[in-house]
């Protein structure tokens, strides 16, 4: 869905937009945001990619609800929730395409006169962070490669915020290559290894933190999307938090996320 460089032949904020060759754009999110005293304040904005391999899961749903408004709470923040077309029925990289048009979309507010009144009003887009769990992080990663090869214009990324990333796991992931029209489900494909992608280096962000459980079987693909970080950025670029006895995502089916495990992870984040 990324349609920026074609002609706008029809606009309707903020419902959608049609452009020359047919495409359709539209944005749905799910905004979660502190409660403010004042008017003028600006706080820092995470751009979050929902988890469901792709194929389930929606920024409405109550899955992981709990946890994003305590972290908004928390951290202070405005978090809005991405929703983007799920595979098989819109084959991948669709998804992709909409997550990246969408931090576009979110770029629009830069001016303060965006279609969306909050982001308008409360969004620092001088201090945005990307974020998800799962496929989300998957997500979140592709996008913020993709802001460092089309730049969006006047929103600047400082963080990556990966919970238990889903980079395969399998060779070749059966899943992952039924789901896209593109993709061979092994290591040749940077969306599930990021070694091997040449626009690794213009990734745009300015840290990275990658959160792993240990008995989570994604743990080692994890664990390896850091170290490559490592090696291609150097020190002090990414930093890596385990979490000890949890399998994956388990902080998003706590309905305490301030208690033991998820508060530990809550608080890191």
């Amino acid at each position: 869905m990324d349609s920026n460089n074609n002609e706008i032949i029809h606009e309707f904020p903020p419902f959608f937009k049609v452009y020359k060759d047919g495409t359709i754009e539209r944005v749905k999110a799910r905004i979660f945001i502190p409660k403010i005293n004042g008017g003028g304040q600006k706080l820092p904005l995470l751009v979050h990619y929902h988890g469901g391999g792709f194929c389930m899961g929606s920024p409405f749903g109550e899955i992981g609800k709990n946890f994003l408004s305590s972290l908004v709470l928390k951290a202070k923040v405005i978090a809005i929730s991405v929703d983007y077309r799920l595979a098989p029925e819109q084959p991948l990289p669709i998804a992709y395409h909409d997550s990246s048009a969408a931090l576009h979309w979110i770029a629009s507010h830069s001016n303060g006169q965006g279609p969306e009144a909050w982001l308008n009003e409360y969004a620092d887009l001088d201090r945005v962070f990307l974020g998800g769990e799962s496929a989300g992080a998957n997500i979140a990663h592709y996008v913020a490669v993709q802001a460092g090869v089309n730049v969006p214009v006047g929103l600047n990324i400082i963080g990556l915020v990966m919970v238990h990333p889903f980079f395969g796991g399998k060779e070749p992931d059966k899943m992952y290559q039924f789901l896209s029209s593109t993709s061979s489900g092994c290591d040749d494909d940077p969306k599930l290894n990021p070694a091997v992608d040449p626009n690794l280096a213009k990734m745009r962000c300015g840290k990275v933190l990658v959160c792993v459980a240990e008995k989570d079987w994604l743990r080692d693909r994890g664990v390896g999307y850091y170290e490559t970080l490592e090696k291609s950025r150097g020190d002090g670029f990414v930093e890596l938090f385990e979490t000890k006895g949890e399998d994956h995502c388990f902080h998003l089916f706590n309905p305490n996320p301030n208690s033991d495990k998820a508060g530990r992870l809550l608080q890191k984040l």
